[in-house]
């Protein structure tokens, strides 16, 4: 009889250790009753700007929304082409092609899985208007080597920083590393809501000011439509969540980066090849993920013993039916990647006795036996 599975990421655990200061954040919403635009919007937006060292936090309904209104605030559309990782999630692509733009993909690092920076510059052409590192799995990408191309060649940079808002690059913090950053809450993330949201970074004034008009369906005041908008916004409620969540949110990140190194010098010692960290920077594990032989045999043989696993990501984007006429050069590095990730349960209340548990099993299963 199979083994009972463990959780992948355990939302109960920290919702019993939030219970209190969540339910009062949700109570004091259902009695002033202002669920659009409430003031936990502004409150929350001013407290994660101040976390993450820049100017402006525009919150808006998603990170992919996020993304989109990124690139809308910056004008790109039709007859331009973005420089995105082809290693990652869709959202990344799929808002280029939203904005009208070209997707133009690139090859990634081997061990840490981000875009290469070395690998950017022969993709940049006269119709290139910007690039999008993705911090994937919670670790920054090398943003000071993309953004010094950038400037040199009159690009924008837009951190695809969904998966790491907490963690940092060179003691800087993510969501202040690009023109644009952009994170997201959805629930597993770092930082997570209880559906779905994002924000917008920026030190930009001008850029700040049109993001704010175009998730508002481009208005500059009620009813005047000053450009092309969205509905954007994101709900007051979930607002209240991340400020209630904000309340335990060092004691997460500590507890991310402590069960990272374990996983780290655990999987060294039985010989699993997993994605590094570069010492510059911290990375808070959005997602702990390995590079395994073999892989569905793996998983079978992780939940036959109650250990959840997911695939983060099964194909390059590049190799995706909606994004094979894209342009970018070979990505050998992606292809190889997706065929071997594997992520293991991650999340801050992760027990030694669950690591150890996972280890032994993966451990295992990579020998074959």
């Amino acid at each position: 009889m199979p083994a009972e599975m463990m959780p992948f990421v355990d939302l109960q655990a920290q919702y019993r250790a939030l219970k209190e200061e969540v339910d009062e954040a949700i109570r004091r919403v259902l009695d002033h009753g202002r669920f659009i635009m409430g003031p936990e919007v502004a409150e929350m937006e001013a407290a994660l700007a101040a976390r993450a060292g820049a100017r402006h936090c525009v919150s808006v309904a998603s990170g992919t929304e996020a993304l989109l209104v990124s690139l809308m605030a910056l004008g790109v559309g039709p007859g331009d082409e973005v420089i995105v990782p082809a290693f990652t999630f869709a959202a990344t692509a799929e808002v280029v092609v939203l904005a009208g733009a070209a997707a133009v993909f690139a090859d990634i690092e081997p061990d840490t899985c981000n875009l290469d920076a070395s690998l950017i510059e022969p993709l940049i052409t006269a119709r290139t208007r910007a690039i999008v590192p993705v911090a994937l799995y919670g670790q920054p990408a090398d943003m000071d080597e993309i953004g010094a191309l950038a400037a040199h060649r009159g690009l924008t940079v837009i951190d695809d920083a969904a998966q790491s808002f907490g963690a940092e690059y060179k003691k800087r913090a993510s969501g202040s590393l690009a023109t644009l950053s952009c994170t997201s809450f959805f629930p597993s993330k770092p930082l997570g809501c209880y559906g779905d949201g994002g924000a917008v970074f920026t030190d930009d004034e001008a850029l700040a000011s049109a993001c704010r008009e175009i998730r508002i369906h481009g208005q500059s005041e009620r009813y005047v439509h000053s450009r092309i908008g969205v509905g954007g916004r994101m709900d007051t409620l979930q607002c209240a969540i991340v400020l209630a969540k904000l309340k335990r949110l060092d004691w997460e990140i500590a507890r991310r980066l402590a069960i990272g190194a374990r996983y780290n010098a655990l999987l060294d010692q039985a010989g699993v090849e997993r994605v590094v960290q570069r010492p510059d920077r911290t990375s808070v594990f959005a997602q702990y993920t390995v590079f395994v032989p073999d892989r569905e045999r793996v998983r079978e043989r992780l939940a036959a013993a109650g250990i959840p696993t997911a695939v983060h990501y099964p194909a390059p984007l590049n190799r995706q039916p909606a994004y094979r006429a894209y342009g970018g050069g070979a990505t050998p590095r992606a292809d190889t990647a997706a065929e071997r990730v594997l992520s293991l349960p991650m999340h801050a209340d992760l027990s030694d006795g669950q690591q150890d548990r996972i280890v032994a099993a993966l451990a295992e299963a990579v020998a074959g036996r």
